[in-house]
């Protein structure tokens, strides 16, 4: 992996703004649609598409380029901001989000738009993709530089489809396996752990023959720097935990389970009225912003 300087890192900090002010946007035009978690993976994503990933906007079906599945598709707004800013299709697109006749529907369809790689939506199959995707790779090179980066939510940890891929992936050895799992602790009915607990995590994956990392999913340097040591091992598939915070940047969604479904304007307004929470949101996004100037870098 490439060094990145701290001006390289503060400005990913601040795309990774600008992303999360696109999604506000987007969520408050369609009036529907996720709040906390595509809020929550915005860092990521940003450092995945502007840094890591072997990619060309130009050339979305680049037959050497590494493959993203989103496995968790609602997520999506996530996504779209990130591959608009990024150059796949125009930024004014994204407000059409989950409108009638839009290429941006609620969950990814592949043939939709350029960059997508897999349709998503049902919980739990992401990973399975991801794998046959990785082995197909493998088979094709068995030296490949090739990666398929799975990203996962926690929650979909619930479905067990999930681990019976983890049982392929660890039996194949798929080095160029990456999943990123979102562990914003979160799900639409409450915390995972509450629901259907899911520690010990780490281990549960190490038993899956997972080389296995935690992170700070805020900390693009400790991200790139996991990304880094997976891409170095050979042996197995690695994974991700990315420690986040649902609502990252809004201090009125942060960490509360009701922003998981709920768009700006429909969420709880134990902190502010309905009326007022995407105007909120962006005043603080916005403010943010200002603190992360790449010109003084």
């Amino acid at each position: 992996m490439n060094y990145l300087s701290d001006g390289e890192i503060a400005r990913l900090e601040h795309k990774a703004n600008e992303i999360r002010q696109s999604i506000i946007e987007m969520l408050m035009a369609a009036g529907s649609g996720h709040t906390a978690g595509p809020l929550g993976m915005a860092d990521i994503f940003t450092l995945l598409y502007f840094d890591v990933l072997k990619h060309d906007p130009k050339n979305p079906d680049w037959q050497d380029r590494d493959r993203v599945v989103l496995s968790n598709g609602h997520i999506c707004p996530v996504l779209y901001a990130t591959l608009a800013h990024r150059g796949y299709f125009p930024v004014e697109e994204l407000l059409t989000l989950r409108k009638f006749g839009s290429r941006l529907q609620g969950h990814p369809h592949r043939t939709a738009l350029p960059g997508l790689e897999t349709s998503s939506g049902p919980l739990g199959s992401g990973l399975s993709q991801a794998v046959g995707m990785a082995l197909g790779l493998r088979m094709d090179n068995p030296y490949t530089s090739q990666y398929v980066y799975c990203l996962m939510s926690d929650g979909e940890l619930q479905e067990g489809q999930t681990w019976e891929a983890m049982m392929m992936a660890g039996k194949e050895r798929l080095h160029n396996l990456i999943a990123i799992i979102d562990r914003n602790a979160i799900q639409i009915d409450g915390y995972t752990e509450d629901i259907m607990p899911l520690e010990p995590l780490r281990e549960k994956l190490e038993a899956f023959n997972f080389d296995v990392q935690e992170v700070d999913g805020h900390n693009i340097r400790m991200v790139l720097d996991a990304i880094g040591k997976a891409q170095a091992v050979y042996s197995q598939p690695s994974v991700i935990i990315a420690h986040t915070i649902p609502g990252k940047g809004v201090d009125i969604f942060e960490r509360d389970f009701h922003w998981h479904g709920n768009p700006p304007g429909k969420g709880p307004e134990n902190f502010a009225k309905k009326n007022d929470q995407g105007r909120d949101a962006l005043k603080k996004l916005r403010s943010l912003s200002g603190s992360i100037d790449p010109a003084d870098y």
